[in-house]
């Protein structure tokens, strides 16, 4: 075995600590609340280190959205074909998909939302972030629903409802009924799309 790389085995590289402890800190916390001092701390590394992979907070908060889109997307995509390949409808399978995101002790919403509120005033390229990850939400969406001649706009509600349900689970701490919410709206929305095709 070559023990030189077994540092590396360990921990990651400085780059990607500091990253996924603004990804944490960011997330949990809101960006404004975060300081730069904080992340250096719980990331284990120096300023010169720092400023070295991370020029500006605003540098980071750009990386901290596009890797926070990679790890959401994925899981999302992944999460709600496995629900939908048991057998579930597909306004079960969202629900059941969100359910499980909503009851994780880290569920803070939306961090693309979050971060538009909070920061897009300051650094207009979060919104633009931001809307890319909701359209890029949408078309995960669209999949299923490729016999629809509109289905990007049918895609684009069922995201408007996604979106109305986190906002819900995370004002009220309540992850049932925001879910439930959601697979009675895309039901009615599938059964009204049916009776008129």
């Amino acid at each position: 075995m070559n023990t030189r790389s077994s540092p590396t085995v360990a921990q990651p590289a400085a780059r990607e600590r500091i990253l996924h402890t603004a990804h944490d800190l960011f997330y949990r916390d809101g960006i404004r609340a975060t300081g730069i001092d904080s992340i250096i701390r719980e990331a284990g590394v120096t300023k010169v280190t720092f400023y070295r992979h991370y020029p500006s907070k605003d540098a980071l908060i750009l990386a901290f959205l596009q890797y926070r889109h990679q790890r959401w997307i994925s899981w999302f995509s992944q999460a709600l074909r496995e629900h939908s390949d048991t057998g579930m409808p597909l306004p079960a399978a969202l629900a059941a998909t969100l359910q499980a995101w909503f009851e994780r002790e880290d569920f803070r919403g939306c961090a693309f939302i979050n971060s538009s509120l909070e920061y897009g005033d300051a650094l207009p390229e979060v919104l633009k972030l931001s809307v890319a990850h909701k359209k890029e939400m949408a078309e995960v969406i669209a999949d299923y629903f490729k016999a629809f001649s509109d289905k990007n706009q049918t895609a684009e509600s069922v995201a408007l409802l996604i979106d109305g349900a986190i906002i819900k689970a995370q004002m009220e701490n309540e992850a049932t009924q925001a879910t439930q919410l959601v697979q009675k709206m895309l039901t009615l929305l599938l059964s009204a799309r049916m009776t008129n095709d």
